[in-house]
């Protein structure tokens, strides 16, 4: 029967209840949740005095295996154990040489290696015997669609109140970058100051949380399809502040489309979700769910009149009307109005 891998959460409550292992790797592509557990050993496994004498951090680019391994095991000063950090050890070319340590760990040692962007090959000794004699953790990003609730947790651990609407814009304005997202909630903690019910209203998030997320015309056109007019003239905004990155040229043809496919699926008989996958060439039942949502959120008339309404934007944004001064971004606003409206 496979071990079970232990979470986030596990591993930090262990470490909280002063329950250590002999090795830790913590590898792979959200350098967040490694940082934290690495923090958190810092605080919890040396208490005492003269802790400095027993607590040494490494540099991946500046060691190698050979000097990890004289670290890991030398024995504590006048304590019960030291502590041994590897950071950056994703740099060391020969880690591979770690493995009879690993299998038979100094007790009195807890060595930490940080394996960040890249994870280590679950089939090689190394990874087998970190399984089985400590903890191997693979940090994975968050799913966008779970940030919200990471968000909420965060928020909570804090002390902070926030409605849903201002989690759901702060996470829109910070992506998945967890790091950021700490980083920002650090600045919020303090703009609340010492009030007794901390509260963070959108307002706060709007006036001191620029946009971090890299938005694009697909995000854009699920908003459309949503009818979420917040998030919508959110990413509208952040295109209009970089028409480099975002030309209307780019946005316009993924509207198009989405319109007039969705006048597809209003004159398709059979509308459920197998159907209609047939009928625009879909892969995916993720693909459709757009569709499905827009079907009820705009009827076929106004379809038809929004169709319209892109080829004109798309005629002015081109110079064909002479008499108009709008830039792109003015032109994409006053689209998405009367999309939404």
């Amino acid at each position: 029967m496979a071990k079970q891998e232990l979470t986030y959460d596990d591993i930090c409550r262990e470490i909280r209840a002063g329950q250590f292992r002999p090795v830790y790797v913590l590898m792979g592509e959200e350098p967040y949740f490694i940082d934290q557990i690495t923090d958190l050993l810092l605080e919890s496994v040396l208490k005492g005095e003269g802790d400095d004498f027993n607590r040494t951090i490494l540099y991946g680019a500046d060691v190698k295996t050979a000097d990890v391994l004289n670290a890991a095991r030398r024995f504590p000063m006048m304590s019960d154990r030291q502590l041994v950090v590897v950071r950056e050890a994703q740099l060391i070319g020969d880690l591979d040489l770690l493995t009879n340590y690993v299998k038979k760990p100094l007790a009195s040692t807890v060595l930490a290696i940080c394996y960040k962007y890249r994870t280590l090959d679950r089939r090689k000794a190394l990874a087998a015997a970190v399984e089985k004699n400590g903890i191997l953790f693979d940090s994975k990003k968050v799913k966008d669609y779970r940030m919200p609730a990471f968000a909420t947790a965060l928020l909570r651990q804090r002390a902070i109140t926030a409605p849903q609407d201002a989690v759901m814009m702060l996470v829109d304005r910070v992506g998945n970058d967890l790091a950021l997202l700490n980083r920002e909630l650090d600045r919020l903690e303090i703009l609340l100051g010492s009030q007794a019910a901390k509260i963070l209203t959108p307002e706060l998030i709007e006036k001191n949380i620029g946009i971090s997320k890299d938005f694009n015309s697909f995000e854009l056109k699920s908003a459309v399809a949503r009818r979420d007019i917040a998030k919508a003239n959110l990413i509208i905004r952040y295109f209009e502040k970089d028409p480099a990155g975002h030309p209307i040229q780019n946005t316009l043809p993924v509207l198009f489309n989405y319109f007039s496919d969705l006048m597809i699926c209003h004159y398709t008989p059979d509308r459920s979700e197998r159907n209609l996958m047939a009928t625009l060439g879909l892969h995916a039942p993720i693909q459709v769910k757009d569709y499905l949502t827009g079907l009820r959120n705009y009827p076929a008339m106004k379809v038809f009149r929004l169709i319209h309404e892109i080829r004109m934007a798309d005629a002015r944004s081109k110079g064909v009307d002479a008499t108009s001064s709008l830039t792109n971004g003015e032109i994409l606003k006053e689209l998405l109005y009367k999309i939404l409206h």
